[in-house]
């Protein structure tokens, strides 16, 4: 299959639903197109954060352009996972400090691009995302109206079973939190919103000289809420996705062509996603030959036999990387300030509704329970290699186990919303994919 868009061949395009079901047609396409175009190693990769699918094409086709001249003797295939999941077109720039001077700092009513992307990923709820909509525009003085606030912005990512997607919740909290929501909904939606607008004020940087600065508005927490909110629901939409739609599809293509080696590969949420892909394989499917996680936003313990602080629990992937006949890199930077201080953020007011203030997002929430894999790597998995992307580049890596490879000398910066969160086009990384799968 061709794409105008896309700069390498073979390439086919796999889309999923928010419940992990695989279009049909596509699905077809990439079975027989990778006998008939012998392909011996195919890529698969998923996107994290984005609002529709020319961003998806875009994003492949950029990173997929080196491999052909980095293994020219391959045969290598291309997939690219499309899934419904979306950003706020407004987040502000990780890696740049917000002014209470430039205006910044009171979140703005919906713009009309994160309006269409709510409407668009969670389809059916339009009379919720215009209420939603109005209420921040309006930012009524009643406490009331954050209540209503906080039920709209439950009722719009609320999972309710039989749906698939509810049995994929429990991951994304953590002990003592009620099993129907993240505790930022368990509690008054006034005191989360003053907790988050209070949390994102302590990040503001206030020039000396300024003057008038006050605590800001409840509602400035509120837009924070309804963001948040929407990122747990991606989270736990990758994980269905993955388990439901990816593995189940990956163990069809062992079935139709067993000399396949697959590679996963997976940006943001998309590492959660291809994560899950292994706990989906079906029993006995060893085509995985690789996994690699470009800034994964999912915790660092996700595969885990034992949490450090709950030696009693473990990772919901605990021991999925046997599923692996290959290594799991996992590509992290301390640059990216989107993991390494939202993800915290948005971890901890999921699972503690007393929220973030007074803690150091970078340090002790990133060293105990909230830190995610794309900021600091894998954690608590005996025999974990770590090496630079140097090192990772001059020789072999490890056949099989977790290897941290530190990306930062080249994952370091980006523009708008994500900064360097998404900075990782680079033929480095795509050699490192290359590397991990011994592709040649």
């Amino acid at each position: 299959m061709t794409d105008p868009a896309m700069s390498v061949t073979p390439y086919w395009e796999v889309t999923f639903d928010a419940d992990g079901d695989v279009d049909g047609r596509q699905r077809n396409r990439l079975l027989a197109g990778v006998a008939e175009r012998g392909v011996r190693d195919l890529i698969v990769f998923a996107h994290g954060w984005n609002s529709d699918r020319s961003g998806a094409t875009s994003l492949y086709s950029r990173f997929f352009a080196p491999f052909p001249r980095l293994a020219p003797a391959a045969r290598i295939g291309y997939v690219g996972v499309v899934w419904p999941s979306m950003r706020f077109s407004d987040e502000p720039v990780p890696d740049l400090p917000r002014s209470v001077v430039d205006g910044s700092a009171r979140r703005p009513a919906l713009d009309k691009d994160t309006r269409t992307a709510l409407l668009e990923t969670f389809p059916g709820r339009v009379t919720v995302v215009e209420q939603l909509a109005r209420l921040l525009e309006e930012r009524p003085a009643e406490e009331s109206a954050l209540e209503e606030f906080g039920r709209l912005a439950r009722l719009l990512v609320e999972a309710v079973p039989p749906e698939p997607q509810a049995l994929f919740a429990a991951d994304t909290l953590v002990e003592g939190v009620p099993q129907d929501g993240p505790a930022m909904f368990a509690g008054p939606a006034a005191a989360v919103c003053e907790e988050f607008a209070r949390a994102l004020a302590a990040g503001l940087e206030v020039p000396s000289g300024a003057a008038g600065f006050t605590v800001p508005n409840p509602w400035d927490g509120a837009h924070e809420l309804l963001r948040q909110a929407t990122y747990y629901a991606m989270k736990r939409r990758a994980g269905t996705v993955g388990e439901r739609g990816l593995g189940p599809l990956v163990g069809r293509l062992a079935r139709a062509a067993p000399a396949v080696r697959v590679h996963l590969v997976g940006h943001s949420f998309g590492g959660r996603l291809v994560s899950f892909a292994l706990r989906g394989l079906p029993e006995g499917v060893r085509a995985v030959k690789s996994v690699t996680l470009l800034q994964g936003a999912f915790s660092h313990y996700a595969f885990a036999a034992r949490l450090p602080h709950d030696p009693r629990a473990g990772g919901a992937l605990q021991g999925q990387q046997h599923r692996i006949d290959g290594p799991l890199v996992c590509c992290h930077s301390r640059h990216d300030t989107a993991l390494g201080t939202v993800y915290p953020l948005a971890s901890r007011m999921a699972g503690d509704a007393r929220g973030a203030v007074g803690e150091p997002l970078v340090g002790k929430l990133l060293g105990a329970k909230w830190g995610a894999m794309g900021f600091g790597g894998v954690r608590a998995v005996p025999g974990t290699r770590a090496c630079t992307l140097a090192e990772a580049l001059a020789a072999p890596l490890p056949v099989s186990g977790c290897v941290n490879v530190d990306a930062a000398a080249v994952v370091r910066r980006g523009g708008p919303p994500s900064g360097a969160h998404s900075d990782i086009v680079h033929p480095e990384l795509a050699r490192v994919v290359l590397a991990a799968g011994r592709v040649r």
